[in-house]
């Protein structure tokens, strides 16, 4: 059972005595990797942004798949592999081979079936502003699935899939929604506000977004507005997870 071997929640234990469908999510990560400046050098996936996630969903007996927009190798951000960056969690996901293997050849969200999922979660780092922003195939998937009442959850740079979402009445997912993603301000901070695209928070406020963000740059912020969980950065992804987690356990039983 998987109760008995990776302490499952109570939840999947409660399916599999029902025979019900077991939990599943599906992780979206960036394949961009370049800025647009060619001096600067190569961005893509935030590392802890994926791992963090992965743990809590992990220790919680949930399955999980990684796919990206087009899908194959997935680039790792070089500074989310920083010694000041990288806590212990991160570094032994990123020493062991067969978690990093998951990266290596990543089907494209084209050749999932979503329907199977319980949960979609975007990662960040910088690549997503680009490719997550700019795919129509993935904006009009991610409302099918929050129109079918499941669970959207984004961090940091992955809520830059959210922006340009739109629901069957031709409103934003995000219009009026209360949220969060990487700030403006934040961006000075990484040293990269003359290399972003956009300001993705503006966009997002554009968009109709309540957003807020915390007091003391990169420090950790969540919101959940229900089947929509935003955190801010990197810092907030272990908090999102947990959050994301508790969002599906309502959904499922249906309170």
């Amino acid at each position: 059972m998987i109760y008995q071997i990776n302490h499952a929640t109570s939840i999947e234990v409660v399916r599999q005595k029902k025979g019900m469908r077991m939990s599943k999510v599906l992780i979206i990560v960036t394949n961009h990797t370049k800025f647009d400046n060619s001096k600067a050098a190569p961005t893509g996936l935030w590392l802890s942004e994926l791992t963090h996630f992965y743990d809590v969903f992990e220790a919680a007996g949930i399955a999980m798949d990684i796919v990206s927009p087009k899908g194959g190798r997935i680039h790792v951000d070089g500074r989310s592999l920083g010694f000041f960056v990288m806590d212990k969690a991160t570094k032994k996901r990123r020493q062991d081979p067969a978690f990093m293997t998951l990266l290596e050849n990543t089907k494209s969200i084209s050749d999932v079936n979503w329907a199977t999922y319980d949960v979609v979660y975007f990662a960040g780092g910088h690549g997503a502003m680009w490719d997550f922003a700019e795919n129509s195939e993935l904006h009009a998937k991610t409302a099918d699935f929050y129109e079918g009442g499941k669970v959207v959850s984004a961090v940091c740079h992955g809520v830059a899939a959210l922006q340009e979402v739109l629901l069957s009445d031709g409103t934003y997912l995000i219009d009026g929604k209360r949220g969060t993603g990487f700030s403006y301000f934040d961006e000075g901070i990484a040293g990269v506000k003359r290399l972003v695209p956009y300001n993705m928070e503006q966009r997002l406020k554009d968009r109709g977004l309540q957003y807020s963000k915390a007091m003391i740059p990169l420090a950790q912020h969540t919101v959940v507005d229900e089947r929509l969980i935003t955190g801010q950065n990197p810092n907030s992804a272990t908090v999102t997870a947990e959050r994301t987690l508790e969002e599906m356990k309502r959904v499922a039983s249906g309170t």
